[in-house]
């Protein structure tokens, strides 16, 4: 989509949508009012009977808007006059991003600028415009044999004051490069697990190495991971018939060669559970066991479209987990490439056992923090629901910023505990620990044995089994919790850290 940003009069734009707001109380916003001039006062009488009332979200479409240049005008409800949350402006920027995308049109401009966004700047809005609008263009059909043949949206203008376009533009480049990330994770995440066995994310990498020069990619087989002692990570393969792959993807963006940040994306291409498997309905849903993986390969794909300052690396173990006669037992008792072992109580709990060695495997990068993602724990989905991610951490400067970073994305987390109380759920008679630590606390304790292997580093884990893709009707991959890593990132590119 080319998204520009430009400054000039409402009614003289040439588009097929104008999009301007009205306020709470009836109030027209300042673009609106000038609409409202070139249209004889159409939209205050609208307002006056009751058609738009200026609730965050509201919307209505005129298809007639003589006295413009625009072919329709949007009403899009804007909230209060002197200041909305930055979560409505979000909400009401999307619903205006899929009332123009669900319409068909080829192009709108769009007038919001003059919103008031608490603690939130002209950049800021600038970017979440770009975002949903992207967002809400985005389109999986490529499994259909009859892809839809709906118009896609293919311009936005963004009408914006002319001491604030530089500021606009600089967002909008960002925004578009973070959406070329998000595209790509919810492609991967949408592939069914016929399509996207593990051998499908390696490609997917190295077709990025390819793309983008900044990018080492290295994929190790079965082989070089046995050599690496990674058993715990190998006996989750072994009852596939896919093999499984260690992909790392490095990005040097740093003249000064500074500690890397290391995304650990958990990469289970389809979860039936194994021996212990799964119930029927909702399985199809496995196929988003690899959201984790599928956001580290968005967020790598980001950072380098963008050149960031900043060192990267992406890690990502990829296995299938399959029932078949060399699956792995309840009981069985492997060892971890740092030398634990790990009694296997439940073959469901197959994440934290490939995340484990791929977390041993990250210090040799010698990271300033790592942060794993992973579509853990079906108790976080029962904690936090599908509204934030589960956020648990050993150092809390780390915890706090990324907390902040989702607050200021809209893709947030919350912070659970990580108790030393919890560990002792992981008792073993049998080996080192347990994979599991029974019902009670089921995300902490799944954090508390990935912690055995971080500490050495900081580092932090999202549990994102809630928020990584939508069920029912609008089932697919979010993108989450990409837009969170991506402005944390940036954070820490601005500051050269």
């Amino acid at each position: 989509m080319d998204i520009s940003v430009k400054r000039g009069h409402p009614a003289e734009q040439k588009t097929a949508c104008l999009i301007v707001a009205v306020h709470a109380g009836k109030k027209l916003s300042s673009a609106a009012a000038t609409i409202d001039t070139a249209l004889g006062g159409t939209l205050s009488k609208l307002c006056k009977r009751g058609d738009l009332t200026g609730a965050v979200g509201e919307t209505l479409m005129l298809h007639e808007a003589n006295g413009t240049a625009a072919e329709r005008v949007l009403l899009i409800g804007g909230g209060k006059a002197e200041g909305i949350e930055a979560a409505e402006f979000q909400s009401l920027a999307q619903k205006a991003a899929r009332t123009v995308v669900d319409a068909g049109l080829r192009n709108a401009v769009a007038c919001l600028a003059d919103l008031q966004v608490k603690d939130r700047d002209a950049g800021w809005k600038a970017a979440q415009l770009a975002l949903a609008f992207t967002g809400a263009a985005y389109r999986f059909d490529q499994m259909k044999s009859k892809p839809s043949r709906k118009p896609l949206l293919a311009k936005l203008t963004l009408l914006t004051e002319a001491s604030r376009t530089s500021v606009a533009e600089a967002a909008v480049t960002q925004a578009l490069g973070m959406a070329e990330g998000l595209a790509l994770t919810r492609d991967l995440a949408n592939l069914p697990g016929n399509h996207c066995p593990p051998r499908r994310l390696a490609e997917a990498a190295r077709a990025l190495g390819k793309a983008h020069k900044s990018l080492k990619v290295t994929v190790l087989e079965r082989a070089e991971m046995q050599k690496l002692g990674m058993g715990s990570l190998l006996a989750v393969a072994q009852g596939s018939a896919e093999a499984p792959k260690l992909i790392t993807l490095e990005y040097q963006g740093d003249v000064a060669k500074s500690r890397p940040v290391v995304l650990v994306g958990k990469g289970v291409t389809f979860d039936s559970g194994g021996i212990s498997i799964k119930p029927g309905p909702g399985m199809d849903e496995m196929k988003f066991d690899m959201c984790g993986a599928a956001s580290v390969l968005g967020v790598m794909k980001a950072v380098a479209t963008l050149g960031l300052k900043i060192n990267v690396v992406g890690v990502i173990p990829a296995v299938e987990n399959m029932p078949d006669g060399n699956a792995i037992k309840p009981g069985d008792v492997v060892t971890s490439m740092s030398g634990q072992t790990i009694e296997i109580l439940n073959t469901d709990a197959e994440g934290r056992l490939i995340l484990c060695d791929a977390l041993s495997y990250a210090a040799r990068f010698e990271p300033d923090v790592v942060i794993d993602i992973a579509t853990l724990t079906g108790a976080c989905v029962i904690a936090l629901g599908s509204h934030a991610s589960g956020l648990l951490s050993n150092h809390d400067p780390l915890a706090e910023e990324l907390l902040r970073a989702g607050q200021r994305s809209g893709d947030r987390a919350w912070r659970l505990p990580l108790w030393e109380d919890y560990q002792k759920q992981l008792d073993s008679n049998f080996a080192d620990m347990a994979n599991v630590g029974g019902r009670e606390a089921g995300t902490i304790t799944a954090a508390c044995f990935l912690a055995r292997f971080t500490r050495s580093y900081r580092w932090a884990h999202l549990d994102i089994a809630g928020t990584a893709w939508h069920s029912g009707k609008a089932k697919g991959a979010s993108g989450r919790p990409v837009p969170l890593l991506m402005e944390f990132i940036l954070n820490r590119a601005r500051r050269g850290s």
